[in-house]
């Protein structure tokens, strides 16, 4: 009997073993993340707001997850080559899109995407907004956004805009004036924001939709003359320049902004992991201190922070574009 309930026992303390054993194979591989080196995928090329946000932001990421976290840039096609190249990778963590105002237009604007933009990715944060800023020359006539209208209420289609190509955060600026403002004006579009600038310096376009980063040189040397922000409140890096909506506009809204996803599918602790440490990064002094010329406002939240702002920016210019008849197919 003493045999029988010794082997007995042995048989209970293998199994139990293997139990164990079998739980530990299969614990989620993502328990140990990150491993190896992060990507952040920058659809644009290098040198402009949107890489500079991303590599500060990588660098104190990387603090956080105590891995290297490194940009890579992708532009071309709108966007839709950068984060095509997220949306078909591994969803495991380690490769993240840094994705902006275009994100949320280009399902309106392409009827031809290579991915469904509302299932291919998965949100991880909100890292911030910025402003873009009405700008014309020192000796425009244009000395408010009022001005503007007047001009191409009494004009239609002389008062004419540049920007850095159709279906670009400055092309729709302006369309959402016409539309709010119940005016038609010209759209100049050009291959980037530099020839655009560069143009509206030369006089050969009477004003512009810049980001902060973009026009903040010219305007601090004076070469260029703000209007109006396009954001709901003023910036603090522009506190002095009025809103479009306080000129008069109720309800013009443009943010540029900045947000992390990852492919659909990545596990939940993952995200968790990741938004964690842009968290910590993006409240970083390394980092608020350095985009403050950009007018970036950070405000970090929930993976469902930035998935509610995005669909509802997506609603909101799915209307703009499809009543100005705008197409990039």
């Amino acid at each position: 009997m003493n045999r029988y309930l010794f082997s007995l026992i042995n048989r209970f303390s293998v199994i139990a073993v293997a139990m164990v054993a079998c739980a530990g194979l299969s614990a989620p591989a993502s328990a140990a993340f990150p491993e190896h080196a992060v990507r952040i995928i920058v659809p644009f090329a290098p040198g402009g707001g949107t890489d500079l946000i991303s590599r500060l932001l990588g660098d104190g990421m990387s603090r956080e997850l105590g891995q290297p976290v490194i940009v890579e840039n992708k532009p071309g096609a709108g966007t839709t080559i950068g984060s095509e190249d997220v949306a078909r990778s591994k969803p495991d963590g380690y490769t993240l899109l840094m994705a902006t105002f275009a994100h949320a237009i280009n399902p309106s604007l392409r009827s031809n995407l290579p991915y469904d933009t509302d299932k291919a990715f998965a949100p991880v944060i909100l890292v911030g907004h910025s402003p873009s800023v009405l700008v014309v020359r020192p000796d425009s006539p244009f000395k408010s956004v009022q001005d503007v209208i007047d001009a191409a209420r009494k004009d239609p289609g002389k008062v004419t805009y540049a920007s850095q190509g159709v279906g670009t955060s400055a092309h729709l600026a302006g369309e959402l004036l016409e539309k709010l403002g119940k005016v038609d004006m010209s759209h100049v579009p050009y291959r980037g924001a530099g020839p655009a600038l560069n143009d509206l310096l030369g006089g050969h376009v009477d004003m512009m939709f810049g980001t902060a980063a973009a026009v903040g040189s010219a305007l601090g040397a004076g070469t260029l003359r703000a209007l109006a922000v396009t954001t709901a409140e003023r910036s603090p890096a522009l506190a002095d320049i009025p809103t479009i909506a306080e000129e008069g506009l109720q309800g013009y809204v443009l943010d540029s902004w900045y947000g992390l996803y990852v492919p659909a599918g990545t596990p939940p602790d993952v995200i968790a992991r990741l938004n964690k440490a842009a968290t910590a990064a993006a409240q970083a002094e390394a980092f608020t201190s350095k985009v403050q010329h950009e007018g970036l406002l950070v405000t970090p939240g929930t993976p469902e922070d930035l998935d509610k702002y995005v669909k509802n920016e997506q609603r909101r210019w799915a209307d703009v574009v499809a009543s100005s008849n705008i197409t990039l197919n």
